[in-house]
This record gives C-alpha cells, structure tokens and sequence, in this order.
C-alpha cells in the first residue's frame, strides 16, 4: 500500500503549556490533528470552569489563521475542587474530562490528588453526569520501583476507585505495560486507555544503553521489551478500548539536557508518519483509523471528524525538523531512530 486516506485524526492527551511555548507548539498538532484532550496541569493548573474558559482562549489565539481545531478542555482535580463549578463546566460543552495527578507523580502534579476520600464528591457527581476521568496511572510510593508504579495503581487505586464509584467512566491515559493492556480489555465500555507514539516504539533500553538518552525520559517511563510488543498488539488490534494519546509534553533543551531533566517526550510533528510506519510493521494499516480517528471520539461520545487526511509513502524518507524553535528556546522533536517514509499530504 502506499496511500492511505482516513478520517482525520484527534489526539486524546496533548500538552501544550502556556505563553510561548503555547504559541510555538500548537500549529504542530493543528497541522495533522482536529481535536486535542489539553492537559490542565499548568503553574497554575487550571482547576476551574474560569481557569479554562481563559486557557481555551489563549489555545485558540495561538491556532494558525485558517487551521481547524478544537481544543477539549479538561480541569486539574485537587482535593479542592467543586463539584458544582465540575459539572457546570461540562454541561457548558466547555470541559470534557476531568484529570487525576496522584500527588507528585509527573511534571507540575504537586496540586494533585492525596486522599482519594477528598474528592469522593466530584467523582459522583462526575458519574452521574458521563464525564470521564484522566487518570495518570502511578503510585508515587518511594518503595515501589518506578518501573513497577503503573502495574501498582492498578491494583491499589484504579480498580477500587472503580469499584467505589460505579458508573464512573475512566480513560486509563498512556498506559506502558503489560498489566495496563489486560486490565483495560477485562473492564468494558466505561474503561479506554490511550497509547502513545513513543511508547509504541521505545523501550527502556533507548533511555539507557550507550549513554543516557534525555530525550526519550518519560513518565511513566518506558518499560521492557515485551510492554512494548503488547501496546503494538493491543494498539494495531482494532479494539475499541484502545486510542491515541501522543502525551507529546514539550520542555525546552536546556530543561532536559541537564541534571536533572524533564520528563517529557515532543512529538507532535511526526506522530503520524511514526504511527503508519508502525501499524505498516504490523501489518494493520486498516486498524490505523480505528486508533487514531474513531475509537476516541467514541469513548468521548462524540461523532469522528468529517474531514480526513491522506498519508502517502514515498521513496526517500521524509525530512522533519530536529528541532522546533519557540519563543521559550528549541524543543526536541521525537526522534524514532529510523527513517520514515510516511507523510501525510
């Protein structure tokens, strides 16, 4: 095959920070994208309806003249937060999910959440009214070995979350194990989980062999081979559970070629090149769609993009940039490791 036309695709967990980097990111994603799932966990974070009616508009003023796209707000949920001001943002069309930080488990994720008993309230109220939960799936426990912190949650918060709240409708967001595969496919409709670019590529062994690779730290972090090979199974399957979620998280050069560096992998520019290159390795370009265009929306209750995009596979590999220069200094595009030969035209 070396066309392929589907629906226009979204991408369910996207960061795009604020102020400069906003602006020199986002025509990124308005290029190949129609809709994103914008991450709230800003300093500030955006943790009320008025927090995201301002974040909404600072997104929109930094849209190209002539792109269409359609950020799909979300609120930062703390031990704080109300549940009336929650609902009113969703029944405004405004926010369409709600986001769970364990406390100190990722980038700006101190406002998040640390007695779950806390925010009993909202995810209620969020159960009742459909609106699905973001969760960022990681124990924060200093004991518990990072690599083990998704597959942890799972069984110590997510599932008894889950059972506390029925009806609550979940969106396991960039899972990277095996663990996180099964439990996903074993709930039903009230559970998807996205899968990121990265992680469909990358193992651990990108991060460390040969030399520490800033630019592939992550988190959750990449895991072991055999993770990998079961979210390209699950992601190249078809099955409705799984959707793309790039959890492309842009941070300048200087802040991840130090010390202590970001977490945080920029992969907006050529996430579906990499995604047809991978789908083409496993031979399902026809569950390509499915992945990237349909299963999201679905989950979302929400109806696919009209419009659609065209990836073409051409002979000599398609030049990115290595680096998108913004006001706040370069970002790092994802680097594969190996040529692409898809672009969309």
């Amino acid at each position: 095959m070396k066309s392929l036309t589907i629906r226009r695709p979204d991408d369910w967990h996207l960061h795009l920070r604020d102020g400069d980097m906003l602006k020199g990111v986002t025509p990124e994603s308005t290029r190949d994208f129609g809709r994103a799932i914008i991450m709230p966990n800003l300093v500030p974070p955006v943790v009320t309806k008025a927090n995201a009616e301002a974040y909404r508009d600072r997104i929109l003023a930094a849209i190209p003249e002539g792109a269409d796209f359609e950020p799909l707000m979300t609120l930062y949920l703390t031990e704080a937060t109300d549940p009336v001001d929650v609902i009113a943002a969703s029944k405004a069309g405004l926010v369409k999910a709600v986001k769970l930080y364990p406390a100190g488990a990722t980038t700006n994720s101190a406002s998040g959440v640390r007695d779950f008993d806390k925010v009993r309230g909202v995810l209620e109220a969020m159960a009742e009214a459909g609106l699905p939960l973001c969760v960022h799936g990681e124990v924060t426990d200093a004991d518990i070995d990072i690599f083990d912190r998704e597959a942890v949650f799972i069984d110590r918060v997510l599932d008894p979350l889950r059972r506390s709240t029925p009806g609550l409708r979940v969106v396991m967001e960039h899972i990277t194990t095996e663990e996180g595969v099964a439990y996903a496919a074993s709930v039903g409709p009230d559970l998807g989980a996205t899968i990121t670019t990265h992680h469909l590529i990358i193992n651990r062994n990108h991060i460390l062999v040969g030399g520490i690779r800033p630019h592939y730290y992550c988190l959750p972090v990449a895991k072991r081979e055999k993770h990998r090979l079961a979210l390209r199974k699950a992601a190249t399957s078809g099955d409705p559970t799984y959707f793309l979620g790039t959890d492309s998280a842009p941070h300048v050069d200087p802040l991840k070629e130090t010390a202590c560096g970001c977490a945080g992998v920029f992969s907006s520019t050529n996430t579906m090149s990499c995604l047809a290159h991978v789908f083409e390795e496993n031979a399902a370009l026809d569950k390509l769609e499915a992945f990237a265009s349909l299963n999201g929306p679905a989950f979302y209750r929400l109806a696919p993009n009209d419009a659609t995009i065209t990836l073409e596979k051409q002979t000599d590999p398609v030049e990115y940039p290595a680096k998108i220069e913004t006001g706040d200094g370069p970002v790092t595009v994802f680097d594969p490791g190996y040529p692409l030969h898809w672009r969309v035209v």
